[in-house]
């Protein structure tokens, strides 16, 4: 049994999953921008669009599922025999 400080908890790999992942949820957000109204005393209806309403939460709850993922997947363990 070797004790090795010099191992990553996270691989190249982990950390590929957590960029896309935290891209997706960002794309989330930015599908929620928008639907204002210059004048604050009239109503902007595009605020309730199915894009903001249905859409963009799904596409960050998506986002949070691949870093569940990323955070949790192991690696690949090479086979070493002594």
């Amino acid at each position: 049994m070797s004790n090795n400080k010099d191992t990553f908890v996270f691989t190249r790999e982990n950390y590929i999953l957590m960029i896309i992942g935290v891209a997706i949820i960002f794309l989330g957000y930015l599908l929620m921008v928008g639907g204002g109204s210059e004048d604050p005393t009239l109503f902007n209806p595009e605020i309730f669009n199915k894009q903001r309403l249905t859409v963009s939460p799904i596409v960050i709850i998506i986002g949070f599922i691949v870093e569940i993922y990323a955070i949790m997947k192991k690696p690949k363990t090479e086979n070493k025999s002594i």
